[in-house]
């Protein structure tokens, strides 16, 4: 933080579902890094200057609205289990904001995220504006935390790793307990309860994003959810689903044959996409960029691509006129951790030129694929309707890269063969 600043930080409010009821609370991945709080409508205020410069602003204890929603930790359990140097009810907030921000230079605070907060800033601001600043000094300057917060969650500590490990095995044993149980006549959404209550009965704490279960042309729909077709026979399935636990994603997709084995024009563009994807896990090492990443998947999906029969060209002719972008529309990875599209720059400068090199301590997913339309009569026939992505979160280490995920079965051998032993009841 700058000389002279102060910080203020609002935890995520509930949010309402349809009248009285809400969504499950989830609290804002910047305030949960910082302070481990997990409950809602909290502020923390961070001055570096103050004799005590971490204050949570909190929910008070109260009998009867604990008795209804659920206990509290209050000013008393914040000091005692959070480590703050100092809380107050989150009622005393709007007349404590004058005297916390008056005489600092710089107010680091993320505008537009909660609205009610918002206003009660820009009010102070206008007010000594208003009289001329005679009765305060506000900051001058107000910057935004995320920058910083981003940076910081962009590098996972050990703990974060293990954090992030636990929820991956978490994830990966329920891909493997999927491809076990999945078979023609089943319904996605049969698939996606299976899954979602292996990892909520092992320790998650619920899905890290909505899962995606399409089965049959389904897989080339991106962000599939609907998850209520019946799986057919000679068909694949596409499972894209992540775990959370202590607040971190996984982020696994496999693509597998529901009756348990790939036809010739499913393993054709199978191994495709599961050479790219290895070639893309190995670039995953610190020096390489996050842009390189992006071009070499390009270019490597591009000669799959022509080796299919999908596109016809000089590979940089197609590269250059984005043809590539019929079958493979997404980007080859992203950061992974509080957030399933973590926090962080991609760029190292504010023109979005230079592309941010990978480093110990990142983690990313790497989920190259390939979506062929049900209606493409430009495609080969026997490839129309088939969706495949492979991907897994990959840790940059010193020495190169170590894959979280790498205990869930890919290659198409070792899935056949998992798929016809018979599963446990």
């Amino acid at each position: 933080m700058d000389p002279n600043s102060i910080a203020v930080i609002p935890a995520a409010h509930e949010a309402t579902r349809s009248y009285d009821t809400e969504f499950k609370f989830h609290q804002d991945p910047d305030f949960l890094y910082l302070t481990g709080f997990p409950e809602p409508d909290a502020i923390a205020v961070i001055d570096p200057s103050s004799k005590t410069p971490y204050t949570l602003y909190v929910r008070p204890r109260d009998p009867v609205m604990e008795t209804w929603f659920g206990r509290r930790q209050g000013v008393e359990g914040a000091v005692k289990n959070y480590k703050v140097d100092r809380a107050v009810s989150v009622e005393k907030f709007p007349a404590d904001l004058a005297k916390l921000l008056d005489g600092h230079e710089v107010l680091y605070y993320r505008f537009s995220v909660d609205t009610a907060l918002d206003q009660q800033i820009l009010h102070y601001l206008s007010n000594q504006r208003q009289r001329r600043l005679k009765t305060a000094y506000p900051p001058h300057t107000i910057k935004d935390p995320t920058i910083i917060t981003g940076e910081m969650r962009l590098h996972k500590s050990e703990k974060e790793v293990t954090f992030m490990q636990k929820a991956a095995d978490i994830a990966g044993a329920a891909h493997v307990l999927a491809m076990k149980k999945v078979k023609p006549g089943m319904n996605e959404g049969q698939v996606e309860s299976l899954m979602e209550a292996y990892m909520r009965d092992n320790g998650a704490s619920g899905v890290a994003y909505n899962s995606i279960i399409g089965g049959g042309d389904n897989a080339t729909i991106l962000h599939y959810v609907e998850n209520n077709m019946p799986l057919k026979d000679g068909d694949l399935i596409l499972i894209d689903a992540g775990a959370e636990y202590e607040g971190y994603a996984s982020d696994i997709t496999r693509t597998f044959p529901i009756n348990g084995k790939y036809s010739a024009a499913q393993r054709e563009i199978y191994d495709v996409v599961l050479d790219v994807q290895q070639q893309c896990i190995d670039y995953t090492k610190t020096g390489n960029t996050v842009k390189g990443r992006q071009e070499f998947s390009i270019e490597l999906l591009t000669e799959g691509m022509k080796k299919l029969g999908l596109l016809k060209g000089k590979t940089k002719d197609l590269i250059k006129k984005k043809s590539y972008m019929k079958y493979y529309m997404h980007g080859v990875g992203h950061y992974l951790g509080l957030d399933v599209h973590d926090a962080g720059r991609y760029f190292t400068d504010q023109n979005a030129k230079n592309s941010r090199p990978f480093a110990p301590g990142m983690v990313l997913t790497v989920e190259p694929g390939l979506y062929i339309p049900p209606d493409d009569k430009s495609a080969p026939a026997k490839y129309r309707g088939i969706g495949i992505r492979i991907e897994d979160d990959v840790l940059v280490t010193k020495d190169g890269n170590h894959n979280l995920t790498g205990k869930v079965p890919k290659n198409p051998d070792e899935i056949e063969a998992l798929m016809q032993k018979p599963a446990r009841k």
